[in-house]
């Protein structure tokens, strides 16, 4: 039988999702201890990949157990075994071809950004003062919807055979010192989402026209692109399966 694991991490002290050879990562430690309960080896398959220092809301991740799982017991045994910044939320049993990577239709990730000095936000925030222009980051981030080519954003050598992405979704919020970007998408590339952000606050500190974001986009160059915003205030939010029901 094949088991969708839904769960949520903070990041500080992982080099992301994927596994690593010389470094401590989410699924590695989710391995383990699926492992040692379960007493065989279970191999986790993600819905994708986090950065290091990335966090996620909302993660889900597949593996294949013979047995028959009750979701309540296993989710408080995991959650007793786990360390304090990973937590499992619920076991879903599923047809044997579901898939974690491939089944999901959309991702939503959100960038933090907290423009006053704010002690507690450091590890879950980015700290910019300078004054943005949402409104014209607003209007720049409508313009991602015109396209659907997005290599000027994504980390050069990566191993992909398409740089397209359909975006659905792309706003700021402002509430006083704190300022969310929401982002949805049928998939996302390396280093996608923070290389966008650092444009877009490049259009917020008037250094970049809305012109010059549709010329970035063209030229499919990364170079051209802005720089990439800190991982800790990059938080994966929402992985949308057809089959899978949200939790209330």
């Amino acid at each position: 039988m094949r088991y969708f694991i839904e769960f949520a991490y903070n990041g500080k002290n992982y080099h992301g999702w994927q596994y690593q050879p010389h470094a401590i990562s989410v699924q590695e430690t989710l391995n383990k201890a699926l492992t040692v309960l379960l007493r065989r080896p279970i191999d986790l398959v993600g819905a994708g990949r986090t950065d290091s220092g990335v966090h996620a809301k909302q993660m889900y991740a597949h593996f294949d157990y013979e047995e028959t799982l009750n979701s309540d017991y296993w989710v408080q045994k995991l959650n007793s075994f786990l360390p304090k910044d990973i937590v499992v939320y619920r076991l879903i049993p599923l047809h044997d071809e579901a898939h974690a990577r491939f089944d999901a239709t959309s991702r939503t990730y959100e960038y933090h950004i907290h423009t006053f000095k704010d002690v507690f936000e450091n590890e879950g925030s980015w700290y910019h003062f300078h004054a943005l222009d949402v409104a014209a980051m607003n209007q720049a981030s409508e313009i991602l919807f015109e396209y659907i080519d997005f290599e000027c954003f994504s980390k050069v050598h990566t191993d992909v055979r398409t740089f397209n992405c359909k975006i659905t979704a792309a706003h700021w919020q402002q509430n006083e010192t704190r300022l969310v970007f929401t982002i949805t998408a049928d998939r996302f590339l390396r280093n996608m989402v923070r290389a966008i952000v650092g444009t877009l606050i490049k259009i917020g500190l008037g250094k970049t026209t809305l012109d010059d974001f549709r010329k970035i986009i063209e030229s499919k160059n990364r170079s051209e692109a802005g720089f990439s915003v800190p991982a800790h205030g990059l938080y994966l939010t929402k992985v949308i399966y057809p089959y899978i029901q949200e939790r209330p």
